[in-house]
């Protein structure tokens, strides 16, 4: 029987275990109440005697499992969200290194990445995810879900192939070396969009550039997904212009492993958050999540960009 120091030992895994729950929820805060969860439950198997030969098998099972029962009654709240959806950014910078559990997240969990993954099931979406994300063999995805290996191997060729028409899956996991570039590429945009300088914003912007925006209905954003060389240059010019007259300032951060930036207010409150994915040396898409709900987790929210309730 496992005995009191696998609780102690099990902290260790915090991080893997708060990577695969926030891939599962797209959601911070959900993934860190399904963590406490896995907790909670590996605490009652002490306390009723389980015997748990292997921790982290148990641990990342429990949590697999919860996200695929989250992800049951969160399909109604997606279904009526107001908007495109967009998961809540995970935001490391210089002077937000973040929680402990940020340190593993993978690079692969990029907002396009956890979007692609709302055309899934919930279990399609956690063999997927434990695959593709995180390199788990099929005889662990089997274990993890509760299904045989030929079945999460026709599990992962459906979801693939449902995935395939909305966007490449491929290099979804950019190599650290290009992680210079994207910094360099994304101070020059973020500096560049705050000067308004169409022209030199059109040659960092790729031919079929597209750009999202998340305002849950609660906060200033486009509709829907807005494509084309010179119509996202002039939204972000037009935007950019508006920061600045809402005294919005831009601080550089790595969101969900991609570079991009964190937008405050007069006071220091989060205003927004942009993630940029880049490519080929040039912005293949932008990002920007203003909803407040989704802000909450990075500090005190502004509400310059808040719509007035109905």
């Amino acid at each position: 029987m496992s005995g009191p120091a696998d609780v102690t030992d099990a902290a260790g895994y915090r991080p893997l275990l708060f990577s695969i729950a926030y891939g599962m929820t797209g959601s911070v805060g959900d993934a860190e109440d399904l963590v406490q969860d896995a907790f909670l439950g590996l605490a009652r198997a002490h306390q009723a005697g389980t015997t748990i030969n292997d921790l982290k098998a148990y641990l990342t099972t429990s949590v697999t499992r919860l996200g695929i029962n989250y992800l049951g009654s969160a399909r109604v709240r997606r279904e009526t969200y107001v908007g495109e959806w967009l998961p809540e950014p995970v935001v490391v910078s210089a002077d937000r290194p973040g929680p402990a559990e940020y340190a593993e997240l993978a690079d692969s969990l990029s907002m396009a990445f956890l979007v692609l993954l709302e055309a899934l099931t919930p279990v399609e979406r956690a063999v997927f995810m434990l695959r593709e994300a995180f390199g788990y063999g099929y005889p662990d995805v089997a274990r993890m879900i509760g299904k045989s290996e030929a079945n999460c191997r026709q599990i992962f060729a459906r979801a693939r192939k449902r995935i395939a028409p909305r966007g490449q899956v491929a290099d979804i996991a950019p190599p650290p070396a290009r992680r210079t570039e994207g910094d360099e590429l994304a101070r020059r945009f973020f500096e560049v969009a705050e000067g308004g300088d169409l022209d030199a914003l059109l040659g960092m912007l790729a031919p079929d550039v597209v750009f999202q925006g998340d305002g849950g209905g609660k906060a200033r954003a486009i509709g829907k997904s807005l494509t084309g060389l010179r119509r996202v240059a002039q939204l972000i010019i037009g935007g950019f212009r508006r920061t600045r007259l809402l005294g919005l300032s831009v601080r550089s951060a790595w969101i969900n492993g991609r570079p991009g930036a964190v937008m405050y207010d007069a006071e220091g409150r989060v205003a927004s958050v942009i993630e940029l994915d880049i490519a080929d040396g040039v912005i293949q898409a932008i990002r920007s999540v203003s909803n407040p709900d989704k802000l909450g987790h990075l500090g005190p929210v502004s509400d310059v960009a808040r719509l007035p309730e109905k």
